[in-house]
């Protein structure tokens, strides 16, 4: 670089350049150095504006990044063969949308304006994207950028807009929903922080089986009784509603029967629990969850029931004899269980707890983790050995596994009593 560049660029230089040496440098053959002067902010909007047009793309880019690039220099850009450029100018123009309108009188804030329009529809996803991603959870947006990138054809443009930007009405949301946006948009409609009642409406009355269960999944999202009720009526064969549904916040007395009815059998102890259902209602969903606790078990044992009852008649005699014999311990069930003896596993929980091998059978046929805790506290095992119980003859994966806090069992002496009872300690 010459004596005469290194005073222009270099770090000890003060004030703004001189508008002949601006000039002479637009104009300069190596094109590093138009850039430099395109990105520098005390460069006057007319050189900036010549620079846009330069035939270098570093240069363009440099100018599209400038906070200082005059309007209509923007304007150009953004119609820029150049996708970098248009990229760069898109997040720049993003942060000065803020309030712009359409109808602005003042001519270098329509030129801004329409310099956003551009870009909203420029066939490069990526810089719809950016200024999607930009402009997501600006208050005071555009609102016709806004409606615009929301119905974008990738969902990558039309997501972040539909998740998040406040500026988008209750009213965009069902015109959106009715017209049969592109895969995944209702999903992220269903996500936003809060979806309310007529929207939840909307997408619960079309088939997007996953845009509904992120809907049920939302707590945020205002659900009417009714729409539940209809929702628990076509969930029975679509298994990705059940979770979401039996843990919504609030649920009505019909909607938890119907559900009890068909979820699968880890989730009816969660039914069972809820504190949300009047007195009445707890007693109708306790007795089908009863009811299909015994169907599960008859279910499992009609496979198989003479080996069955055969493996743990002797399973249980065996456990009956090493308990006589002041050997039925802990040790024992640990080297029961790493062995795989599950049988003789669950008939020594059942003589050390002198719960009925039948309750025990419960716990384990459902997968319950809170069960399983109270039959080993009642069996007089550890808080660890519980965790294993949980982990092998359940199968439960480590994240539904209740482990031990501090050394002790995971649950309170009164709610390990309910569980007993529930599974019918007292049968």
């Amino acid at each position: 670089m010459s004596g005469f560049l290194k005073r222009l660029f270099g770090g000890g230089r003060k004030g703004p350049l001189d508008y002949e040496q601006a000039k002479e440098l637009a104009a300069h053959p190596d094109a590093k150095v138009r850039a430099e002067l395109a990105a520098r902010e005390d460069v006057k909007a007319e050189i900036l504006y010549f620079l846009s047009e330069d035939g270098d793309a570093e240069v363009r880019r440099q100018v599209a990044a400038n906070p200082h690039a005059p309007a209509q220099a923007n304007l150009r850009l953004a119609g820029d063969q150049n996708d970098a450029v248009r990229g760069d100018l898109a997040a720049k123009i993003a942060r000065v949308a803020p309030g712009l309108s359409p109808h602005e009188q003042d001519r270098l804030r329509r030129m801004t304006f329409e310099s956003l329009e551009m870009l909203a529809r420029d066939q490069i996803p990526k810089v719809r994207q950016i200024l999607a991603e930009a402009l997501q959870d600006v208050a005071n947006a555009p609102p016709d950028v806004i409606r615009r990138l929301a119905r974008d054809a990738e969902l990558v443009v039309a997501g972040p807009v539909l998740q998040f930007s406040p500026v988008l009405t209750d009213e965009d949301l069902l015109e959106i929903i009715g017209a049969g946006p592109i895969p995944g948009a209702l999903a992220c409609i269903s996500r936003r922080s809060v979806v309310n009642v007529k929207v939840a409406d909307a997408i619960a009355a079309t088939d997007d089986v996953d845009a509904i269960a992120v809907l049920l999944g939302n707590p945020s999202a205002q659900i009417r009784e009714e729409t539940l009720d209809r929702l628990a009526d076509r969930a029975a064969d679509i298994e990705a509603w059940h979770r979401p549904m039996v843990e919504r916040p609030q649920l009505s007395a019909r909607t938890a029967q119907k559900l009890a009815r068909f979820v699968a059998a880890n989730l009816l102890q969660t039914l069972a629990a809820r504190q949300d259902l009047d007195a009445d209602a707890i007693a109708a969903v306790a007795a089908v969850v009863s009811r299909r606790i015994g169907e599960i078990e008859d279910d499992a044992g009609a496979k198989n029931e003479a080996k069955r009852d055969a493996d743990e008649a002797a399973a249980l005699q065996r456990a009956r004899a090493l308990h006589a014999a002041g050997q039925l311990n802990e040790t024992a069930v640990d080297t029961a269980l790493s062995s795989g003896d599950h049988a003789f596993v669950t008939a020594a929980l059942a003589v050390l707890s002198e719960l009925p091998p039948k309750a025990v059978r419960k716990v384990i046929y459902t997968k319950s983790a809170k069960g399983m805790v109270a039959v080993t506290w009642k069996a007089g095992l550890s808080a660890a050995c519980g965790t294993q119980l949980q982990a092998k003859l359940l199968r439960l994966t480590p994240s539904k596994v209740l482990g031990a806090k501090q050394g002790d069992h995971p649950l309170s002496e009164a709610e390990m009593e309910w569980q007993l009872e529930f599974f019918g300690a007292g049968d």
